[in-house]
C-alpha cells in the first residue's frame, strides 16, 4: 500500500465518494473480463486515467474501452510490462483470479502503490445513487443460493434488493443502476476478500454477515488454509446488525468472536439441530427462529416444514441450511417469517445444483456438476442413500482422501473423470478395494459424459442415486462447471430416450425429519 504520510495516500483516503475528485487518478486495473469491464468502466465514467492491462482481450470490450477513453495493454503479464511502470500508476485494482504473488501484485507492494479489489472501489462509490445497505455472504459452499434466497426474501417484502458480487452480476454494476436499491446481497469469493482493509475509509461496514461454512478450497491461489480462512473472515468486520454463523463449523463461531464489529452487532447461529436463544434451527421438522422475536428463550417463529419443503426439492441438509441462514439475513432486515415462507414456495434452486436430471427404473440421476470441492461434494453425498458417484476434474491442490474414506459405505460404485484421476483412483484402491471402480480415459470432451453415464447404468440398481459431484473444478475437460452439467444432462437424456418416470430414490432424512 502507499506510505501513509504521502500525497498519494491522501487523496485515496478521501476518495470515499461518487462525488469526491476522482479525475486524472491513474489507475492500472488487471484484467478484462465481467469484473475488469466493469471496474475500468466506473472508473473512466468517474474521470480516472485508466490503463487496463489483460493478458486475454475479448474483442467486443476492446472496442468498448476505446470508445470511453481508457487504454489497453495486451500483455502476458508474466513481468512487469514497461508500460506499466511508465504509466506510474497511483493505483492498481486487480480483478479477482490474480494471485497474491503475482508479479505485478509484488511490484505495486514493493513501489508502495496500493492494490484495491472491485469490492472496495465498489463500497467507496456506493452513493451514486443512493446509499444502500449491504449484506455480505460468503463460504466454501452454498453462497450463490443463499444469496438468491436472501434476495429473494427481501424483495417479497417490498424491498429493492440486488444480488450481486461473485455471483454474476458485478457490484459496481449493482451500485451504478440508475433505479437504485435499498439492499445488495453480495457474494464474496476468497479471492475478492483478500483484497478488502478490515479498517480504514476502504473498509466495508455491512448490515448483515455470514460466513456458511469453511473447509479446505484454493489453497493453490490462498497458499494456506490458514490464509484462505483469513480471508472469509474479513466479512464479519464491522457488522452493523448480524453476524450469522453455523453451529455446526467451529470455526465460523470463531471468527464471530474474532470480528471486531459495530455496537449492537449480534452473533446469530443456524444449524440443523434444535436451535438455542439467538439461533435459527430445525425442531420435529420445522424449520423455526428463536433469534428475531421478543419472547425467544421460551418461544419460537416457524418459518417452514420440511414436508412443505420436499415437493419443491428442497430438502437436502445442505440446502435446508442454506434456507436457515438467508432466513437469519433476511429476518435482520425486518423480513416477517411468513414472507419468507410464502418466498419459498416459488424458489427453486439453479441449474447443476444438486439437480433431478431424470428419475427412470427406480434409478434417479442427479447434476450436482456445482460441487467443484470435496466440501460440496460431501454435502451432496449425505442427501442420498446408496450412490452411483460421478467424481473428478481439478483438485485445485486439495487431497480428496479424507472425502473418500468417509463416504465408501454408501457407494455402489465410482467412476472417476478429469485430469486428477490419479489420486482419486488411488484413495479408492486404499480405502474400498472391493469397490466396482471405473476410469473414463477419454480426453475427448465430447465423449466423458457418455462414457461415465454408461458406465453408471451398467452398475445402477434400483433405489440408486447415479450423483455427478465431481468435487473438482471442470477446466481440463470443460468450459465450466455448467458445461460439464450440460452434457451430463444431454448424455442421461440420450441414454434413457425418454425413459424417464415418476419413481423416487430414497434420500436420507434430516434430524427430526
Amino acid at each position: 500500500m502507499t506510505d501513509a504520510a504521502s500525497p498519494v495516500s491522501d487523496r485515496l483516503d478521501a476518495l470515499t465518494s461518487w462525488n469526491a475528485d476522482w479525475r486524472g487518478l491513474r489507475v492500472v486495473v488487471m484484467g478484462l473480463g465481467v469484473t475488469g469491464f466493469a471496474v475500468a468502466d466506473t472508473l473512466t465514467e468517474l474521470g480516472a486515467s485508466v490503463l487496463v492491462v489483460a493478458p486475454e482481450v475479448d474483442d467486443d470490450r476492446a472496442r468498448i474501452l476505446e470508445v470511453i477513453g481508457a487504454g489497453l495493454l495486451r500483455h502476458p503479464l508474466d513481468a512487469v510490462p514497461a508500460e506499466v511502470v511508465d504509466f506510474a500508476p497511483e493505483l492498481i485494482v486487480a480483478s479477482p483470479g490474480f494471485h497474491p504473488d503475482h508479479a505485478l501484485l509484488s511490484w505495486a507492494a514493493e513501489s508502495a502503490i496500493a492494490v484495491w479489489g472491485d469490492i472496495e472501489l465498489a463500497w467507496r462509490v456506493r452513493d451514486k445513487v443512493n446509499t444502500a445497505e449491504w449484506i455480505l455472504v460468503t463460504g466454501t459452499n452454498g453462497k450463490t443460493t443463499t444469496v438468491q434466497m436472501a434476495a429473494t426474501f427481501l424483495a417479497a417484502n417490498g424491498l429493492r434488493a440486488a444480488p450481486c458480487g461473485n455471483i454474476g452480476v458485478p457490484v459496481l454494476d449493482a451500485v451504478r443502476d440508475p433505479g437504485g436499491f435499498d439492499v445488495l446481497v453480495v457474494e464474496l469469493s476468497s479471492y475478492q476478500l483478500h483484497h478488502l482493509p478490515k479498517s480504514g475509509p476502504g473498509a466495508l461496514h455491512p448490515w448483515a454477515s455470514t460466513v456458511l461454512n469453511i473447509a479446505d478450497d484454493h489453497l493453490d491461489w490462498h497458499g494456506s488454509f490458514e490464509a484462505y480462512r483469513a480471508a472469509k473472515a474479513t466479512v464479519y468486520e464491522n457488522t452493523k446488525v448480524a453476524c450469522v454463523f453455523n453451529r455446526a463449523d467451529e470455526a465460523t463461531r470463531r471468527m464471530v468472536e474474532d470480528a471486531e464489529v459495530e455496537e449492537g452487532a449480534r452473533a446469530i447461529g443456524f444449524g440443523l439441530d434444535v436451535p438455542g436463544p439467538s439461533d435459527f434451527g430445525v425442531v420435529e421438522g420445522i424449520l423455526c427462529d428463536r433469534a428475531f422475536l421478543d419472547d425467544r428463550r421460551t418461544a419460537a417463529l416457524e418459518i417452514i416444514t420440511l414436508d412443505e419443503l420436499e415437493p419443491r426439492g428442497l430438502t437436502a441438509p445442505h440446502v435446508v441450511a442454506n434456507i436457515l441462514a438467508a432466513s437469519a439475513l433476511a429476518r435482520s432486515f425486518g423480513v416477517p417469517v411468513g414472507v419468507i415462507h410464502d418466498a419459498l414456495g416459488s424458489f427453486r434452486l439453479d441449474a447443476h445444483r444438486i439437480e433431478t436430471v431424470a428419475v427412470s427404473g427406480g434409478i434417479r440421476w442427479v447434476d450436482d456438476s456445482k460441487a467443484t470441492n470435496p466440501h460440496a461434494a460431501e454435502a451432496s453425498l449425505r442427501a442420498f442413500g446408496k450412490v452411483v458417484w460421478i467424481v473428478g476434474g481439478l483438485l485445485k491442490g486439495v487431497d480428496a482422501d479424507a472425502l473418500v474414506a468417509a463416504h465408501v459405505a454408501r457407494l455402489r460404485a465410482a467412476i472417476v473423470i478429469g485430469a486428477d484421476r490419479a489420486a482419486l483412483v488411488a484413495a479408492f484402491r486404499r480405502h474400498a478395494p472391493e469397490l466396482p471402480l471405473f476410469e473414463v480415459v477419454t480426453d475427448d470432451t465430447e465423449t466423458v459424459m457418455p462414457d461415465a453415464v454408461a458406465l453408471a447404468a451398467a452398475v445402477a440398481e434400483e433405489g440408486d442415486t447415479v450423483l455427478l459431484a465431481p468435487a473438482a473444478a471442470s477446466m481440463d475437460q470443460f468450459a465450466d462447471y455448467g458445461d460439464r452439467g450440460r452434457r451430463f444432462h444431454d448424455a442421461v437424456g440420450s441414454m434413457l430416450g425418454g425413459e424417464a418416470d415418476g419413481d423416487s430414490a430414497p434420500r436420507e432424512p434430516l434430524p427430526g425429519a
